[in-house]
């Protein structure tokens, strides 16, 4: 005999202010969470931080494992980790009891997550990564747990409640197991005197990467596609030596090659409609004198930060002495990815 489908319950009619105040008691409870758990920090993190120190200067990687929404969270850990220059990896607690426990080495530490600290298939891993001799840390909210039990150190991570309206489905727990690890990752990085370039050789292939690796050296256009005339130049002149190297900018050089201003189409475009010989008259009356300029050596991501806060298009590249080397233009950027 066949049952008789039930209908879903009919949605709420719930007001536009409604559902944001829904929305924002989820931030709010979340955040409450979060600043619960910043304010328990204290020893226990201290040594947490000082024993992924020793392993990681001994050689030795950080292995995540967790089950459920932790185990994503700790995927998302391991691989901040990773990236911030802490050798991490995850490891699926079930897959491991099936051969992938050969990621844990010696001197490695197995970070366990779970809130509860009674996740059966988490607790079964632990006597297989004691036997190895790896030492076991935990992130928990519950310090007497069996997952603290068998840690060698706990960092207990007790949060009020969870956004849910049931307190059941993990919400303020995860948020506040990211944020501490988030912690433990950036707490690291700098601990270990990791720097910016070091993270850039670690995203070779990311904008970030590309633009703390690329020096102005790799982007700038020299030769014949970097137009320069003497400030007794005649704008005209001036003008089509741009139109060969197809550039939306002159330099105006001494005899010796010094910087003295640059011109750009923008500056011809204000100036034609009210000054009627222009095109006659000599660059040097019309360029911006002493303008914005980057080293040779500088990094890419120093062009970004100036054109973006100068809202220019073009930078003339200098040496020590001031003598113009190249032009950054930047519609080559995009080009080279680094916008």
């Amino acid at each position: 005999m066949r049952t008789a489908k039930k209908n879903p319950p009919a949605p709420k009619r719930l007001s536009d202010q409604a559902l944001l105040s829904l929305a924002r008691n989820v931030f709010d409870t979340e955040l409450e969470g979060v600043t619960a758990v910043r304010n328990s920090l204290g020893q226990p993190f201290v040594a947490l931080t000082r024993l992924c120190l020793r392993t990681l200067a001994a050689g030795g990687k950080l292995v995540l494992t967790g089950v459920g929404k932790s185990g994503h969270i700790g995927r998302k850990l391991a691989a901040t980790l990773a990236s911030t220059g802490s050798p991490a990896v995850f490891m699926h607690p079930v897959e491991a009891m099936h051969g992938d426990l050969g990621v844990l080495g010696a001197g490695d530490l197995l970070l366990a997550l779970s809130y509860s600290g009674e996740t059966d298939e988490l607790l079964a891993v632990l006597p297989a990564a004691k036997r190895l001799g790896v030492p076991i840390a935990s992130l928990t909210g519950v310090p007497d747990s069996r997952l603290a039990k068998w840690s060698d150190l706990t960092v207990t991570m007790a949060v009020p409640r969870e956004a849910c309206p049931f307190n059941l489905a993990p919400t303020s727990t995860t948020t506040a197991l990211l944020v501490l690890g988030d912690a433990l990752a950036i707490t690291l990085l700098q601990a270990r005197g990791f720097a910016k370039h070091d993270y850039a050789l670690l995203h070779p292939a990311g904008a970030i990467g590309r633009g703390l690796t690329l020096r102005v050296t790799d982007l700038m256009r020299t030769g014949l596609r970097f137009p320069t005339v003497r400030a007794t130049t005649p704008i005209r002149d001036a003008l089509v030596a741009m139109t060969r190297a197809r550039s939306g900018s002159v330099a105006i050089t001494d005899r010796r090659g010094r910087l003295l201003g640059i011109f750009t189409d923008g500056d011809f475009r204000r100036h034609v409609t009210e000054v009627p010989d222009l095109l006659h008259r000599p660059i040097g009356d019309f360029m911006t004198a002493g303008p914005i300029t980057i080293g040779a050596d500088a990094m890419a991501i120093e062009v970004m930060k100036i054109l973006e806060t100068r809202k220019i298009d073009d930078l003339i590249v200098t040496d020590a002495d001031g003598r113009a080397l190249g032009l950054v233009d930047i519609q080559d950027l995009p080009r080279f990815k680094v916008m």
